[in-house]
């Protein structure tokens, strides 16, 4: 399953539990809204009961009684007595209503405007309202009618106009877990993918480093098996220089094969700190020099060598650090151009010591920059090499890296495409810790 097939499946999943959470919290909300609906109801009924409970305060006359009408499934029993008042010329008030719904809905928690008003119980026609206020197109919530006269003439309503609060607060909880909960999800399956990204990109990191070890391990081992196999035919026994000379490639192709074993099994004791520096104190010219001598007697290229040591002494790991020089100045020779320039300098500040190695080579681009110390960070792009660029493993800066990581120092790198490449080596200088 490829990179894009990983995607989809994930963004889909997303997708469904986004639409089961969006369906949990409707649900959610019809059910609160429709509990509202049943308490708006109550309120208006237990208003109208209040309203007409105290005959006296009605002016009805004391001894008076209003009958009940018949059984009637249609018709509430309470009708009949609110068409009683009405023909003992006794109307209900609206902003009495209004007064006891007020109470009602506050001892219920419910917070909203609203309004009750005289409706038509047959099509909901508004014939009159306690307030001037306009119905919501959405989200206002409507309580049953409940008629005042016999022949559903007339009815009352209360309405909600703005319940939203209310509705928020009950569900506030289960929101905010479902947020909680979709943040999880989210960051969960981001980190995943990344993870997901990041495992891919090392199994191809793997196979082009195979590739391209394997690729640089054929032509040593051709050679060594070239040379072993004519000098062992006895044709070169007459010729000593020759013979010589086939001797030489053998031992400098062995020497190659046994340093890149080297230098793998070294990174890995640096990366899981298992090897240790042995710092001395030791003049950096000769060990300069040194190296000048090396690549300058066996580079085809022409290259010119320029030193400017102002600091002249170090307190290093000789060994490990010629090394990872060497890897520097190994690089300005393969990433430059027909003629090379190279320049070693070595200055102090307070707490470091720094070496530089300056090159007129090709350039490193930005983008390049932020991944050139990274392992097997050539290796990755081992197909450019086939076309024509230099191949290697992305053994050597990482290298660098790791050796003044283990130094407790740092390397950086300056650089501009088809202009020069700088490194520059930040060692500590001695103090007691290294005694």
């Amino acid at each position: 399953m490829n990179r894009k097939h990983i995607i989809l499946f994930t963004v889909l999943g997303l997708i469904a539990i986004l639409s089961l959470q969006t369906i949990w919290l409707y649900n959610t909300f019809v059910l609160v809204r429709n509990n509202i609906y049943e308490e708006t109801n109550k309120v208006l009924d237990e208003a109208l009961t209040e309203a007409i409970a105290d005959f006296s305060k009605l002016g009805v006359p004391e001894g008076t009684a209003i009958s009940s009408g018949p059984i009637n499934d249609s018709i509430p029993a309470n009708t009949y007595f609110y068409e009683g008042l009405w023909k003992l010329g006794i109307e209900i008030s609206l902003s009495d209503i209004d007064s006891l719904t007020n109470d009602l809905l506050n001892r219920a928690g419910v917070e909203s405007d609203f309004f009750s008003c005289w409706v038509n119980p047959q099509n909901g026609e508004i014939y009159q309202k306690s307030k001037l206020q306009t119905i919501a197109v959405w989200g206002a919530i409507k309580s049953e009618i409940i008629p005042v006269r016999t022949d559903l003439s007339l009815g009352i309503q209360l309405i909600l106009t703005n319940p939203y609060w209310t509705i928020f607060e009950r569900m506030s909880l289960l929101m905010i877990a479902t947020a909680i909960m979709m943040i999880m999800v989210i960051t969960c399956i981001i980190y995943q993918i990344k993870i997901i990204i990041r495992q891919d990109k090392i199994a191809k990191v793997r196979e082009d480093f195979s590739y391209a070890m394997i690729h640089d391990m054929k032509t040593p081992l051709s050679s060594i098996l070239a040379c072993t196999s004519l000098l062992h035919s006895g044709k070169m026994d007459n010729l000593p220089e020759l013979k010589e000379k086939y001797f030489c490639i053998v031992e400098d192709e062995g020497g190659h094969l046994l340093n890149l074993a080297n230098k793998v099994l070294t990174l890995s004791k640096l990366e899981n700190h298992k090897l240790e520096m042995s710092r001395t104190v030791f003049p950096l010219e000769p060990m300069v020099a040194d190296l000048i001598e090396k690549f300058t007697a066996k580079t085809a290229k022409p290259v010119h060598f320029t030193t400017h040591l102002q600091a002249k002494e170090i307190c290093a790991d000789e060994e490990y650090l010629k090394e990872a020089i060497s890897n520097l100045i190994d690089n300005a020779i393969k990433y430059s151009k027909e003629s090379v320039e190279i320049n070693i300098s070595s200055l102090s500040n307070a707490t470091h010591v720094l070496i530089k190695v300056h090159d007129n080579g090709i350039g490193i681009s930005e983008k390049d920059r932020k991944h050139i110390f990274e392992k097997f960070e050539r290796a990755s792009a081992f197909k450019r090499s086939r076309l024509g660029k230099v191949a290697g493993f992305g053994l050597g800066l990482n290298y660098v890296y790791q050796v003044m990581d283990a130094h407790e120092g740092s390397v950086t790198v300056n650089s501009v495409e088809k202009e020069f490449s700088e490194f520059i080596l930040y060692i500590p200088i001695k103090t007691e810790n290294y005694d």
